[in-house]
């Protein structure tokens, strides 16, 4: 597929502000999930699983 990006983007936009993609919670609960997914399977996708926590985890505002 081809984009031509020498065209602006245009469009409306609501003035209602924008709910965050997740909560502080649910971010917190993911990281969970996925350090307890490292821990389960350190030989398959653990390793993976406890880097995007620690990504993850870096990203959010401490409590």
């Amino acid at each position: 597929m081809h984009y031509d990006t020498t065209e602006l983007v245009v469009g409306t936009y609501l003035d209602e502000p924008r709910l965050a993609l997740l909560t502080d919670t649910e971010a917190r609960e993911a990281i969970e999930c996925l350090q307890l997914l490292e821990r389960l399977d350190p030989d398959g996708r653990g390793p993976a699983a406890g880097q995007l926590a620690a990504d993850l985890a870096r990203r959010l505002p401490t409590p």
